[in-house]
């Protein structure tokens, strides 16, 4: 039977969004982290992986924290993949396709010989498959948003997700209400709005997308809680296999359309369309090393470092870079995270 606890009232733990990168789960992410007191371990790289606490080795902190950043630059390289074949007119169906077999593929190939056939073996099925929808959903959402709005301004927008989860959190999860977490939820917004200010040659429908995507990465969070009795790597095969299973089930009336592009696709966007696998999966292994190698608190500061990776690459890619109110947003959003953070990591200390 799965047992999980939904109370965020014992410790402090930062819930990440690296989910959604690319869809994550996202991305991302999703992915992006806001310290959230739980009585479950849940690192951001669980937040991706979902399941149960990845063993921690002998303290490493640089090495973890090498890990993680390393991490978000491969999942920062996933996104800019998936926008450039966007960009060439790939069916988003298509592309998802591609992104979640080859990244099952290849989490199988690896994990398999290891753990053998119980890694596939999950306690909490049904969670599994609310998160594994959750996560594509989000995905779908998120290669939507990259198609209207550059890069760095689609993954600010995904710093959004664990703040709303925690602002909701007397009605989702059952918590006392805290006015630092609501307070902290309006700043990021007001640092959203910033960012999708009229003027700022934003996209309208763009930003819609940007914001439901942010709202399917919180309720990916959410799910990600129920299933943290499985092992990291069960939930990374399954998130994997829900997403490859429904998009094949979506692929006939996708794959007419696709096939002349596909035919006429040069070795360059060949090699973009199946790295999107490979970096999905590189990136959540990444992360699930580092939190093995440092402890959640170590590395909870670092995971905004994402938004470097992903503006970096949206300008090699695209020659974009954020003007300075944009970054205002982006660092009232990033400061709004931190911030209740610390407080939430106090409050626990305290306890």
């Amino acid at each position: 039977m799965c047992r999980w606890r939904m109370s965020l009232g014992d410790s402090a733990q930062p819930l990440g969004l690296r989910i959604i990168s690319g869809g994550q789960q996202a991305a991302s992410f999703f992915q992006i982290a806001a310290v959230v007191p739980s009585r479950s371990s849940l690192s951001p790289a669980q937040a991706d992986t979902g399941g149960a606490p990845s063993v921690l080795l002998a303290p490493r902190p640089l090495l973890g924290i090498a890990l993680l950043v390393l991490s978000m630059w491969v999942l920062s390289c996933l996104d800019a993949s998936g926008k450039w074949m966007m960009g060439v007119g790939m069916p988003l169906l298509v592309l998802s396709w591609f992104r979640y077999a080859v990244h099952l593929a290849l989490v199988l190939a690896l994990v398999l010989p290891q753990r053998g056939l119980a890694v596939l073996h999950s306690r909490c099925p049904r969670a599994q498959l609310a998160r594994g929808l959750s996560m594509l959903l989000a995905t779908l959402l998120f290669f939507t948003t990259l198609s209207y709005l550059h890069q760095a301004e689609a993954t600010a927008i995904n710093f959004l997700a664990p703040l709303l989860v925690l602002a909701l959190a007397p009605w989702l999860l059952k918590e006392p209400p805290r006015l630092s977490r609501w307070l902290a939820c309006a700043v990021a917004f007001a640092g959203v709005l910033l960012i999708i200010r009229p003027g700022g040659g934003l996209d309208p429908l763009g930003v819609v997308f940007g914001l439901l995507t942010a709202c399917c990465i919180a309720a990916q969070f959410i799910t990600t809680r129920r299933v943290a009795a499985d092992d990291a790597f069960t939930s990374l095969v399954w998130s994997g296999a829900v997403g490859t299973l429904g998009l094949s089930l979506a692929l006939p009336f996708a794959l007419p359309t696709a096939l002349p592009l596909l035919r006429a696709l040069s070795p360059l966007e060949w090699g973009l369309l199946l790295s999107m696998g490979l970096t999905g999966a590189l990136g959540h292994l990444l992360q699930i090393a580092a939190y093995r190698n440092a402890g959640a608190s170590t590395l909870a500061p670092f995971v905004y470092l994402q938004i470097i990776s992903a503006t970096t690459v949206g300008w090699l890619f695209w020659g974009h870079f954020p003007d300075a109110l944009t970054w205002l947003g982006i660092g009232v959003i990033c400061a709004s995270g931190v911030t209740v953070g610390l407080l939430e990591w106090w409050r626990s200390q305290r306890r």
